[in-house]
């Protein structure tokens, strides 16, 4: 039972992708997001990447129709510091923090989208074109889950913006640029290749990511900058380094540009981000899992548990199913499953590929929105959870936790695990959650009981 459900939750279809303005991947590789408040020596190399010279690839084409597009933003935060004594306040300091970033010009009338951590808690947003020219910046909308943000500008000329592509026709190998503001460094261009796709950084986190995976060298300043191929198309927004030290050491990656797209006509129609789910929870399949579920398949998705009323389960997709492939893009892992859905709408039609008892079938699944409620007070966001689901954690009532917002709360094993109480008193519902919360004394601490991924009771004090 214990082994069933750590392999049922290492990912759930409904946990998109999670903000990732701070966060760090423990273990060997640090993941470090490429934030821009750091000042930084140049130092000189005579390191030349050998590649790229001896490559017949002619850039310049990519590199013109994209460096006048590519812009410098520069964010100004007001900190205020308390100082105290005792018993009695002394004092109030207020200072500017400056920290600056890149751009991508997505339209002649001034859209530009790049990451939300380079934008967030700014008090003046400043862009500055590759003419030099200065503007200040409005925020339209943001997407802290997936670091995507809409910022705007307003010129009195039509303005050079970047195509987007279709990052779903990608190659693993395919030429890419990077162009952005690295060290503050304007308008610098490198090149690389796609080194991977779906890669997800938080391998032992709930929240699953699909970035583009390149060897072209970005560091602090680069992030919102454009990922860019050969064609001076716009594949990704350049996000985040895996990096010992927080500079470039090999590896970047970016969030594709049909993900950012979608959030991006999200934000313009609705102001938030539509999420879909396709229904189901599982995992990604090995050899060893295989060999624990006595199946054959060692590449997809194994469907562990269908969500009642989703496109999954009025489509017919069974558990035990592997899904190999979505309108025809191959579904490696769990990662590529949700970065595929990530550029999707609900109510639109996928043909999802699926393994039966060694049986290929294609099945026709209508993807539906994904329902959740913000408990903003707490940090946490939580969904309604079915009596299979909540069988599987050995409970018969509780609403799951899809997502923690509050960064003091990570760290805990509070994502994805059933909230049973709420200040001792039984929750059956999100409304009931909401009624609980809404009546409580905001002074008193706040004691939430959860039942977690291995089924094990805990309670957590927040104050």
């Amino acid at each position: 039972m214990t082994q069933l459900i750590k392999f049922t939750f290492i990912a759930i279809i409904s946990s998109f992708m999670t903000l990732l303005g701070s966060k760090y991947v423990q273990g060997k590789d640090k993941v470090t997001i490429i934030h821009q408040n750091e000042t930084s020596e140049i130092i000189p190399t005579n390191n030349l990447n050998n590649n790229v010279l001896n490559t017949n690839i002619d850039f310049t084409e990519a590199a013109e129709k994209t460096v006048n597009a590519v812009v410098h933003v520069k964010n100004t935060t007001q900190q205020t510091n308390i100082s105290s004594s005792y018993y009695f306040l002394r004092g109030k300091n207020t200072r500017e923090m400056i920290g600056s970033g890149s751009g991508v010009i997505i339209s002649a009338d001034g859209y530009i989208v790049t990451n939300n951590h380079v934008i967030e808690n700014s008090s003046e947003l400043e862009v500055t074109l590759n003419n030099n020219k200065t503007y200040i910046a409005e925020i339209i909308g943001t997407d802290p889950s997936t670091d995507i943000a809409l910022i705007k500008i307003e010129s009195e000329e039509e303005l050079t913006y970047v195509p987007f592509g279709n990052s779903d026709n990608l190659k693993i190998g395919e030429w890419v640029l990077a162009v952005g503001n690295p060290f503050n460094l304007t308008s610098t261009v490198t090149a690389g290749i796609v080194s991977a796709k779906g890669r997800d950084l938080n391998e032992y986190d709930s929240n699953i990511q699909s970035f583009i995976q390149t060897d072209a060298a970005v560091n602090r300043g680069n992030s919102g900058g454009a990922l860019v191929n050969s064609k001076g198309d716009l594949m990704g927004i350049n996000t985040a380094i895996s990096s010992e030290t927080g500079s470039y050491v090999g590896y970047s990656f970016a969030v594709p540009a049909n993900n950012a797209r979608k959030i991006i006509e999200d934000i313009l129609e609705y102001g938030y981000v539509q999420k879909v789910i396709l229904g189901i929870s599982g995992g990604s399949l090995n050899t060893t899992i295989a060999d624990d579920l006595n199946i054959n398949e060692t590449e997809g998705v194994y469907v562990n548990l269908i969500e009642k009323g989703s496109g999954a389960d009025i489509s017919g997709i069974k558990k035990g199913d592997v899904i190999k492939n979505i309108d025809g893009q191959k579904i490696g892992k769990f990662s590529d499953l949700v970065g595929y859905l990530g550029s999707k709408q609900p109510n639109d039609i996928v043909l999802v590929t699926i393994v039966r008892d060694g049986v290929e079938n294609i099945i026709s699944v209508t993807l539906t929105k994904l329902e959740t409620y913000k408990l903003n007070y707490i940090g946490l966001e939580i969904k309604e959870s079915d009596a299979e689901e909540l069988k599987l954690f050995g409970v018969n009532h509780g609403v799951k936790i899809r997502q923690v917002l509050n960064k003091n709360l990570k760290g805990y094993g509070l994502e994805d695990s059933i909230i049973i109480k709420i200040n001792d008193k039984k929750i059956t519902s999100i409304e009931d959650a909401k009624y609980i919360l809404n009546n409580v004394n905001k002074s008193n601490p706040i004691k939430i009981t959860f039942v977690d991924k291995v089924g094990e009771i805990n309670s957590f004090i927040f104050r």
